[in-house]
C-alpha cells in the first residue's frame, strides 16, 4: 500500500488545481499517421500502411506540460519554435488544453516535429524535422526574460532537456539559481553525459541508460550504478535523484539512502512519453509539498498508465486516481468523504467511464440484510456511494433512543466493506440534495418500495438513470436486533 495515501489523494483532488507550474525546454510537435498493415510492398520488402487518419499532439517539453495540465495544474511552457505552420498547430493544441505558451520564434529554425507512422498498434517509421544548433544570443535572452518574469508566480519549474539546443549551461544555471532564491523546486529531465549544467537543481530524473552514461558506467549492474548516483547527488548539490528503471520501476536516491518502487504490472504498448509523465507527476507532488517518496510512488503509477497507451499521450488525473483505487479499497478512512469531496470524486469516476450507484439509509447496527443490499447494489455498476443519515437525522426518523451507533462509527464500518467505494453523511431528512449533486447512474433502494415512492427516483430517471429496488432479506432488521439484545 502507498505510504501516506490520504495525503496523496488530498493533494490530487484538492491542491493540484491551484498549482501554477512552468516547463522550459525543447518543445516539439508529435504527428501521427495511423493505419493498418495488410501486405508487403511489391516495390521493396517493407509493409504497406493503409492510412485511416492523422493526428497531432504536443511532444517533448510540451508533452510534460500536457501531463501537468491534464492532471489539473495551470501550466506555462517556454521554448523555441519556428514561426511556421507547425508552430501554429502546436499553439492551437496548447491553447485547447489551457497551456500558456511563452515561445520564442527562431529565425532559420523549423519547429521540431516527429512524424510517426503507426500500423495497427506498432510504430513502423519515424521522420524527424529539426535543425540542431545554438540559436543567437538575442533569442536566448528573450527566452530567459520570459521565464524569469513568470518564475516568482510559479510553484515549481521543470527543465525538459531533449538536447535540441534550448537548455545550454547558461540557461540552466540562470533558471536554477533564480528558482533557488525563490525557494521554488527545480526538476530536470536530463540529456547528455555531463549533468554539471544542472548543478543546484532539486532533482534530476534520468532513465537508467542516461544515468549510466552520465556516470560512465554503461554495462555495470544496477546496484553499482545507484551507489554511484548517491555520489552524484552530493557532487551536483541535488536534494535527491529519481531514476526510471523500465521494468524495474523507479529508484529515489539520496546519499546513504534509496527507495525502490517496483513497476506496476501492465501491458506495455508504447514507452514514449513515460519519462515526461514521471517528471510532471513529481513536479506536481513537490509543488503541493508532498514528500519525494510519495511523489515517486505516484509517478510510478502514472507511468504505468501511460505505457499502456499508443503514442505520446499524457496521463489524466482521473486515470491516476483510478490506479490508486486498489490502495483506497484497503484503506477505509479514505472512503469517508465530505459532500464536496464526493462530488469531485464522482467527476473523476465519470471521466473514467465508470457507472455510479447510489444507496442510502441509516445503517444502524449493520446486519446481513444491509450487506446483501450493498453487495447487490454494487453489482449494478462500477462504483457504490453509500449516503447515511446523520445522528440528528436518525433521531428525527427513529426516535431519541437512536442511533445505537454514532455516524462516524457507522461511516467507518461501511467504508471497510469491499463493495463500498465512498461513504458520506447527510443531515437533511432525505438524500435528495446529494442525489442531485452526484447524478448517479443507478439509484438503489432496499425494501418494499415501488419506484414512484423512492426519493430521487424522478430526478435520476430525468437524466437517463435507473432506479433499482432490491428485495430485503427476511428476518433481519435493526429493530429486531435491538429487541433481541434487550431480551424482548
Amino acid at each position: 500500500m502507498m505510504e501516506s495515501l490520504h495525503e496523496a489523494i488530498n493533494a490530487i483532488e484538492k491542491k493540484w488545481d491551484s498549482l501554477r507550474l512552468l516547463v522550459v525546454g525543447d518543445v516539439m510537435l508529435d504527428q501521427y499517421i495511423w493505419g493498418e498493415v495488410g501486405r508487403i510492398s511489391p516495390e521493396a520488402p517493407v509493409p504497406v500502411v493503409r492510412t485511416t487518419h492523422r493526428s497531432e499532439q504536443p511532444g517533448g517539453a510540451a508533452n510534460v506540460a500536457m501531463n501537468m495540465a491534464r492532471m489539473g495544474a495551470q501550466t506555462l511552457l517556454a521554448g523555441f519554435t519556428g514561426g511556421d505552420q507547425d508552430e501554429r498547430t502546436l499553439i492551437g493544441c496548447l491553447a485547447s488544453n489551457g497551456i500558456v505558451p511563452l515561445l520564442v520564434t527562431c529565425k532559420g529554425f523549423p519547429t521540431i516535429t516527429k512524424l510517426r507512422i503507426i500500423g495497427g498498434r506498432q510504430q513502423m517509421l519515424r521522420l524527424d524535422s529539426e535543425r540542431q544548433a545554438e540559436r543567437n544570443p538575442a533569442e536566448y535572452s528573450a527566452l530567459l526574460d520570459r521565464v524569469l518574469a513568470e518564475l516568482p508566480h510559479c510553484h515549481a519549474v521543470v527543465l525538459s532537456d531533449y538536447a535540441k539546443g534550448v537548455l545550454n549551461a547558461d540557461v540552466c544555471q540562470q533558471i536554477i539559481k533564480a528558482a533557488r532564491r525563490l525557494d521554488i523546486p527545480v526538476l530536470v529531465d536530463p540529456k547528455g553525459t555531463d549533468f554539471s549544467r544542472y548543478r543546484g537543481a532539486t532533482t534530476v530524473c534520468p532513465n537508467l541508460g542516461e544515468l549510466s552514461l552520465a556516470l560512465h558506467m554503461s554495462g555495470l549492474n544496477l546496484t553499482s550504478i545507484l551507489t554511484a548516483a548517491e555520489e552524484m547527488v552530493r557532487d551536483l548539490d541535488l536534494e535527491f535523484l529519481v531514476a526510471t528503471l523500465s521494468e524495474e520501476g523507479l529508484a529515489l536516491v539520496r546519499p546513504g539512502n534509496r527507495l525502490m518502487v517496483p513497476a506496476v504490472a501492465r501491458q506495455v504498448f508504447d514507452v514514449s512519453g513515460a519519462g515526461d509523465t514521471v517528471i510532471a507527476t513529481m513536479a506536481l507532488c513537490l509543488a503541493s509539498q508532498l514528500k519525494p517518496e510519495i511523489g515517486a510512488q505516484l509517478a510510478n503509477l502514472a507511468a504505468g498508465v501511460v505505457v499502456g497507451k499508443v503514442g505520446t499521450v499524457p496521463v489524466e488525473r482521473h486515470e491516476l486516481l483510478a490506479a490508486l483505487a486498489p490502495d483506497v479499497a484497503l484503506h477505509a478512512a479514505d472512503k469517508v468523504v465530505t459532500r464536496q469531496e464526493l462530488v469531485s470524486r464522482c467527476g473523476f469516476w465519470r471521466a473514467n467511464g465508470e457507472r455510479i450507484v447510489f444507496a442510502n439509509g441509516c445503517f444502524d447496527l449493520l446486519h446481513v440484510g444491509h450487506i446483501s443490499l450493498l453487495e447487490q447494489s454494487r453489482r449494478a455498476g462500477d462504483r457504490l456511494i453509500v449516503a447515511i443519515n446523520s445522528d440528528a437525522s436518525v433521531s428525527a426518523l427513529k426516535g431519541p433512543s437512536r442511533p445505537i451507533v454514532g455516524e462516524r462509527e457507522r461511516a467507518r464500518v461501511l467504508a471497510a466493506l469491499a463493495a463500498v467505494d465512498a461513504v458520506v453523511v447527510f443531515n437533511e431528512p432525505t438524500p435528495l440534495e446529494l442525489i442531485v449533486a452526484t447524478r448517479p447512474d443507478v439509484l438503489a433502494k432496499g425494501g418494499d418500495y415501488d419506484i414512484e415512492s423512492v426519493v430521487g427516483a424522478r430526478e435520476v430517471q430525468s437524466w437517463g438513470g435507473q432506479v433499482k429496488i432490491i428485495p430485503t432479506v427476511e428476518g433481519y432488521s435493526t429493530t429486531r436486533l435491538i429487541a433481541k439484545g434487550a431480551g424482548i
